[in-house]
Parts: structure tokens; C-alpha cells; sequence
């Protein structure tokens, strides 16, 4: 006999939502078990009729991983308040897909779009220092003295933060490539900007094991056997770390 789901994981097992986005649809009512408004922590048994936001749910979805190469002019948000067309629309997919984190309208690149709301959770969890990594172009030349300072850490007078230290290297007169962990608004951009850069160009190339490769832009693909297998191991790995661990690599400095 099955077992009653939290109504929250149920929500994101049926690829409705994360589980973050289905707290709040229940906390503003939206969602409905057996006509009536859920409340907070309601479990859902087998058999019992789901409706969010005037639809009805269906239970567990079968499991839907997409590599996507964004363009620039969509974003990954699904509010109006960019008045841009939305990366679901975009797509246009069969199904109910969300995206894994976001890729500002203006950048471009690899975005991971699933229906597993605990997959995404996994990934977006800061401590768990998974790795992106960005081809960039700038307005000037790129020294070793500018890597230097990208690797080491930046202060974002904004956001009053130091970014945690990183990997960059040189791919041309005005070009690099930088590996991050960290997953401040509009990073790159904002640590560029403060060493007196400004980027004409900024594309995600790799999240984790997963690669852009030569998808052209605009388009997705299935992720392969072996790009889930190792995904998966990632994600595995970092759960395990011990809480300790988690919280020193996920906490920020000042200079």
C-alpha cells in the first residue's frame, strides 16, 4: 500500500513546481485536495483528486531532464515583469519542465530544465559548491593581474559581499573562461564591473558534468545515460558531505 506524500513533494514529484514554489501555491490557497484548500503540511493518500492554481495534478511524472541552449532575450523567471517571452514558453516542451536556477535576459548558454523538484533543490543548494562554468568577452584586454583578482575574490560593494575564489584563465586578447560555486545576481557582470571591466558577452558552457557542446542556440536535448549517471553521483557526493563542511564552504567573507 502506498504512503501519504507531503503535499509539497507530491507537487514537485507530478513536475508541477519545486517544492519551495508549491509552500507558497499552498499558503495562497491555490491548491485544492478533494475540493477543499490544503493546508500547510497536509500529506496526500493514493486516491485522493489534487488541483493547483485550477488544474488537476496527476501524480508522479516520469522523469524529464533537458540540456537547453538559452538566447539572449529570454528569461528564466516565469513572472511578466521583464516583458520577455519566458524560457517555458520558448520551448514550447510537451510537458511541465522548470528550469534549474536562471541565466540572466542578457547571457546566453547551457540552462538544465527538469520536472524533479528535488533535483533542483539539490543543485541550487549553495553549500553543496557545484561547479558553472562561463565563456566571457570584455570591453579590454584581459591581464594576469584582472585573473588574478577574479580567482582570489572581488568585493561587491552592492551587495556588500567577497566572492568566494574561483578558477579563471585565458582564452583570448579579451576573452576568459571562469568557474564558479557561488551564485550571486548577475556575478560575473557585477565582478567584472568593480575591477573596472565591462562584458560584452557572457555564455554557460558547463554546469557540473553537463556540457554545452555544439547544441545550437535556441535548441535542447535529453541529457544522456551517462551525463545522469554522473549528475546524479554529484549530487550524491555533496549530500554527504557533513553539515560542518557545508556551512563553511557556503559562508561569505568580508575583506
Amino acid at each position: 500500500m502506498e504512503e501519504a506524500i507531503r503535499l509539497n513533494k507530491y507537487l514537485s514529484d507530478a513536475g508541477v513546481c519545486s517544492r519551495r514554489e508549491a509552500d507558497r501555491l499552498i499558503e495562497e490557497g491555490k491548491v485544492l485536495v478533494d475540493g477543499a484548500v490544503a493546508p500547510m503540511g497536509l500529506k496526500v493518500r493514493p486516491g485522493q483528486k489534487v488541483v493547483c492554481d485550477g488544474t488537476a495534478v496527476g501524480g508522479k511524472e516520469s522523469p524529464v531532464f533537458l540540456a537547453v541552449n538559452k538566447p539572449k532575450g529570454i528569461v528564466c523567471t516565469t513572472s511578466d515583469k521583464d516583458h520577455a517571452e519566458n524560457i517555458v514558453e520558448f520551448l514550447h516542451y510537451s510537458r511541465r519542465i522548470y528550469p534549474v536556477g536562471r541565466l540572466d535576459k542578457d547571457s546566453e548558454g547551457l540552462l538544465l530544465m527538469t520536472n524533479q523538484g528535488d533535483i533542483v533543490n539539490k543543485i541550487l543548494r549553495g553549500g553543496n559548491n557545484h561547479e558553472k562554468e562561463y565563456a566571457v568577452a570584455v570591453n579590454r584586454p584581459v591581464t594576469e593581474e584582472f585573473l588574478k583578482k577574479m580567482c582570489e575574490g572581488v568585493w561587491i560593494e552592492d551587495l556588500a559581499v567577497l566572492t568566494k575564489p574561483c578558477k579563471a584563465w585565458q582564452t583570448g586578447s579579451h576573452t576568459f573562461h571562469i568557474v564558479l560555486t557561488q551564485g550571486l545576481n548577475r556575478q560575473i557582470r557585477r565582478m567584472c564591473r568593480a575591477l573596472d571591466y565591462h562584458v560584452m558577452n557572457l555564455k554557460r558552457v558547463r554546469i557540473m558534468n553537463i556540457k554545452l557542446g555544439n547544441l545550437e542556440r535556441g535548441a535542447y536535448r535529453e541529457l544522456t545515460g551517462e551525463e545522469l549517471k554522473g549528475l546524479m553521483a554529484l549530487l550524491k557526493d555533496s549530500t554527504n558531505l557533513p553539515m560542518a563542511n557545508r556551512a563553511r564552504a557556503s559562508q561569505r567573507t568580508e575583506p
